[in-house]
């Protein structure tokens, strides 16, 4: 099996796309037929021995059967855009480590995730909104890639309050996820949470590789990097956000409205916070405060750490400054479309080869090295209104793509040997599938060459030669049956880590803002995956909703002979008057059950 990655192909052309709707053509879809495959460690990275079925060392999550990759159906209606993916990228994911040492395997596996993602079609959107929606706390992933991977905001779930950093926490201090993060990155720059959801919060370098977005692979080492040579043409679209607009990669025309400008990287619009920076202000040696983007958008001034080696600089991405808000030189601002090119939302109104009358648009944000820097793929907040999100289709809609086990195969002859008389035939294949090859001189009576001709493995075509047919036949027709399909793990139905919920109960469901209350939770031992041993101590537990400030535990604990955990909250008097998201921590990993508690 081979270890290097799918060779780089533009899904998106610039002519193509202008004529298309890019919402519907820009989506990966030629290996939807392929499954799922991870390096389970770096040894296997090395040799190119992928697997596609695995365990975490834990055991908590579980991918038992194959699984085909990302995008599997693309539906559409008026108003709405609908994928359906797996949430695995076509190319090989992982291996995953804790350290530097990659010595430490990372605690998750990702996992089929079944999702249906609705996105707003362009078409509808409205003039952008003054206030921005947050992208932390609404969903877990904030669009999609068109590879059908997750994307998630800049930020890994930790905050900063009263002197401690907690997830979920309700500070206003959001540590990077890119900086305290990446080491349990895979080479493509992404990993996975507790559910499995593989995702990417910043640069996702396989799938740049992949449509041909000005990456370089090395073989040897596995590995994906920046190509510093100047670029030659616009970044493709890389994926959408649930607000409706396209996120492109680092380079753009170098003037937003003119496409024979000549291309360029788009500069960002923030700096670290060091004061190396002209009108950057220097919060070493001030101590932390919030930056005016993050206030502007909502954010209620709260002292930070000062900066240590426990909380260094650029842990928080409100340790990065927006050049808008700051003075270059004398009196003079430093201007947007001057200085820099994306706002402090990371987007750009510009033509593109999708838009060549103009678009919104999010652009990933790397330095001048090709290092990700921060907002990355996009800050905390839409620019426009986020209606989209994961759903259910309740409405008609038409199909566009249907693929996976679902593709229509089609075959061609590839080559006549001249020489030896043999003819090579090629057809799109259904990794998992077996097929039978058949010929005929005159349409009618056929012959059976095959019965038992197996998918190519960890390829989207498979092959078949026909010896010495050339020579020892004349007119000859071919056709491509599929037999059967091994046994696959689905794109619907319920996923091995959402089918129930990872709380079975509560008790008491409901309380009164102001008061002390008890809650009894009852772990689901049949959820995938499982919560941990009897024996495993809580190390949290909170109420959560959206809109909501977050109810953290004063107490908490766990039986060791039943795995009960006991919770005690002091419910605020002026706690929101909501249903919440009873949510019981260990580690890194999180047990819930959605509508578990409602304050009254």
């Amino acid at each position: 099996m081979t270890k290097a990655p799918l060779i780089p192909f533009l899904f998106c052309a610039g002519a193509l796309c202008a004529q298309a709707d890019p919402q519907l053509s820009c989506w990966i879809t030629q290996y939807s037929g392929k499954y799922g495959r991870i390096y389970e460690n770096e040894a296997a990275l090395l040799s190119g021995s992928s697997v596609t079925t695995w365990t975490s060392t834990n055991g908590m999550l579980t991918q038992a059967a194959p699984a085909y990759v990302g995008v599997q159906t693309i539906q559409y209606s008026a108003d709405w855009i609908y994928i359906t993916t797996s949430g695995f990228g076509p190319y090989t994911m992982g291996p995953w480590y804790n350290d530097a040492t990659r010595t430490g395997q990372f605690i998750n596996l990702p996992v089929n995730q079944k999702v249906i993602y609705a996105i707003p079609r362009t078409s509808t959107l409205g003039t952008p909104p003054a206030t921005k929606m947050v992208t932390e706390g609404q969903n877990a992933a904030i669009g999609y890639f068109v590879d059908g991977v997750a994307m998630y905001d800049p930020t890994d779930g930790f905050t900063y309050a009263n002197g401690a950093e907690a997830s979920p926490g309700t500070g206003v201090w959001h540590r990077d996820a890119y900086v305290n993060e990446a080491i349990t990155f895979d080479p493509g720059n992404s990993h996975q949470q507790n559910t499995g959801q593989y995702h990417n919060h910043a640069d996702p370098l396989a799938l740049r590789y992949l449509v041909g977005d000005h990456v370089d692979y090395n073989a040897a080492a596995g590995t994906y990097s920046e190509d510093l040579s100047a670029p030659t043409k616009h970044s493709p679209i890389l994926g959408w956000l649930r607000d409706g607009l396209p996120v492109y990669g680092p380079y753009g025309y170098s003037s937003p409205m003119d496409p024979t400008s000549g291309i360029r990287r788009m500069v960002g619009g923030f700096c670290l916070r060091d004061g190396s920076t002209p009108g950057v202000d220097d919060i070493v040696t001030a101590g932390r405060t919030l930056p005016e983007w993050a206030i502007r958008n909502g954010s209620t001034e709260s002292a930070g750490p000062a900066v240590s080696t426990t909380y260094p600089l650029g842990r928080y991405i409100e340790d990065w400054a927006y050049l808008g808000d700051l003075i270059k030189s004398g009196t003079t601002p430093y201007q947007l479309g001057t200085d820099f090119d994306l706002d402090e939302y990371n987007v750009r109104y510009c033509v593109t080869p999708e838009f060549p009358n103009g678009t919104y648009a999010y652009f990933l944000n790397v330095s001048s090295i090709g290092v990700p820097q921060f907002p990355y793929n996009t800050n905390r907040y839409f620019y426009q209104t986020a209606t989209g999100g994961t759903t259910a289709i309740t409405e008609t809609t038409t199909t566009y793509f249907n693929g996976g086990p679902n593709i229509t195969e089609s075959a061609q002859v590839q080559n006549v040997d001249t020489a030896s008389g043999d003819v090579s035939i090629e057809w799109s294949s259904v990794e998992g599938g077996s097929y039978k090859v058949e010929a005929t001189p005159d349409l009618a009576n056929w012959t059976t060459l095959t019965g038992t001709q197996a998918a190519a493995s960890d390829a989207v075509e498979t092959n078949y030669t026909d010896s010495g047919a050339a020579l020892s036949n004349g007119k000859r027709f071919y056709r491509i049956t599929r037999e059967s399909l091994a046994a696959y793990d689905p794109d619907t139905g319920s996923s091995g880590t959402t089918g129930t919920q990872g709380i079975a109960s509560v008790s008491p469901t409901s309380g009164t803002a102001g008061n002390t209350v008890s809650l009894t939770i009852t772990l689901n031992n049949s959820y995938t995956p499982p919560p941990p041993p009897d024996t495993a101590a809580p190390t949290g537990a909170t109420l959560t909703a959206t809109g909501a400030s977050t109810i953290s535990a004063a107490s908490y604990s766990r039986s060791s002979s039943t795995g009960v955990v006991t919770a005690s909250f002091n419910i605020p008097s002026n706690a929101t008057h909501t249903t919440y998201t009873v949510n019981a921590i260990f580690g890194s990993n999180t047990w819930s059950l959605t509508g578990g508690f409602t304050v009254n």
